[in-house]
């Protein structure tokens, strides 16, 4: 029993020198110039060399590949004299044959007793699996890139089509239109839309649908389409907004949307908005004298969400140098720091500040403020504004 005990302890015992030269890393020590005075089997072995080939012969960066040449006189050796040791570089060395072997190298320059310096020590380690693996991370890299670009490319295409591409000129006003997007990777349900009826008046509207992706997108589509129809059969707001109210019931999960629409009629130097809402923002009033106020729309429940939602009609008159805007609600729910969000009386107070100015200007200026607010605008916003010209 003695006995295998010593066989078998002898046969865990390896030399040093066996150690050193079948690790399953390569070793070389290097003189301070870098030529080579010590190097071990294996790293031998992957390059195919004879050590009397190396030894004294070659310098360490003899075995590199021009690329690694290069980064071993520039940055390599200069950082290991400064700081003594070096670690976790990726280099490439050339083999006998030709072949390339990525490693990831680790240099320490030994000293004596006064810290003078000796020699460099170097361990190698073959890091085709991780050149392997970086490549492979890479491509899925690349091909996630590309699947965001094709899921971008999808989302900006279908909420294009969900949005006029531009609004018809209206004789005697001015219009304008901002769509901001929270997310490029998502389609938004807020919509809106300008069109003449045919009693020479004209029907807005602006709204969003609860929810985002494809299913929003089905039912802004059916909200649209909708609103259109039913202002073409009688365009009453109160009757619009119900007929929505009916269809959105009737369909099966389509959820519920707010929305805000007018008749607006145009007349020399002024015009008349008749708006019924559902569940909406309220406008925002700005005087050619520089008032500023709010159009609440009173009674108005979200659409879809009870059988006879109960809607009622303002009015709004607006002279030269006034305009309207209607925005959702994704500009009054933006974060500004923490729980805190920008809310209507902020928007109000934002509006005072603006001087008199046309429908363009006034969504210049909103457009301006959703980028000041940055990443805390979290959901879509859209925005609408209407203006007669100042005299």
């Amino acid at each position: 029993m003695k006995v295998h005990r010593e066989e078998f302890s002898s046969l865990l015992e390896d030399s040093a020198e066996d150690l050193y030269e079948n690790a399953p890393c390569g070793y070389l020590s290097t003189t301070l110039d870098g030529r080579i005075a010590k190097v071990n089997a294996t790293l031998l072995r992957w390059l195919g060399y004879e050590r009397e080939q190396v030894v004294g012969r070659l310098r360490f960066a003899d075995l590199l590949s021009v690329g690694g040449k290069l980064y071993h006189e520039t940055h390599f050796a200069p950082l290991l004299r400064m700081q003594g040791e070096i670690g976790g570089v990726a280099l490439e060395m050339v083999a006998v044959d030709g072949r390339r072997l990525p490693v990831l190298v680790n240099s320490a320059v030994k000293t004596n007793g006064d810290g003078e310096p000796l020699l460099i020590r170097t361990t190698v380690f073959d890091a085709h699996d991780r050149r392997a693996y970086e490549q492979e991370l890479l491509r899925s890299r690349r091909e996630a890139e590309r699947e965001r670009d094709e899921i971008r490319r999808l989302a900006t295409t279908l909420q294009r089509t969900l949005l006029p591409p531009v609004l018809p000129a209206v004789p005697g006003l001015e219009t304008a239109t901002h769509y901001h997007h929270a997310s490029p990777f998502e389609v938004g349900g807020d919509f809106y839309d300008l069109f003449p009826l045919a009693d020479g008046r004209w029907g807005l509207f602006l709204g969003d649908v609860c929810g985002k992706g494809p299913g929003a997108a089905a039912v802004t589509s059916l909200t649209r389409y909708t609103l259109r129809s039913a202002a073409v059969y009688d365009p009453d707001p109160v009757a619009v907004l119900t007929n929505l109210n009916t269809v959105l019931n009737q369909e099966p999960d389509t959820g519920f949307c707010t929305v805000v629409f007018g008749v607006l009629t145009v007349e020399p130097g002024h015009c008349t908005l008749a708006l019924a809402a559902g569940g909406h923002p309220p406008g925002l009033l700005l005087r050619a004298d520089g008032d500023t106020s709010y159009v609440t729309i009173p009674g108005g429940q979200l659409i879809g969400i009870l059988p006879d939602a109960r809607v009622t009609t303002t009015t709004v008159h607006l002279g030269p140098g006034d305009t309207f805007a209607l925005y959702t609600d994704g500009l009054i729910e933006a974060r500004t720091g923490g729980d805190t969000r920008y809310s209507e009386e902020d928007l109000l107070d934002f509006a005072a500040t603006l001087p008199p100015t046309s429908a363009a200007g006034v969504v210049e200026a909103f457009v301006g403020l959703l980028e000041r607010l940055g990443d805390g605008v979290e959901d879509d916003t859209a925005v609408l504004a209407i203006g007669v010209p100042a005299r």
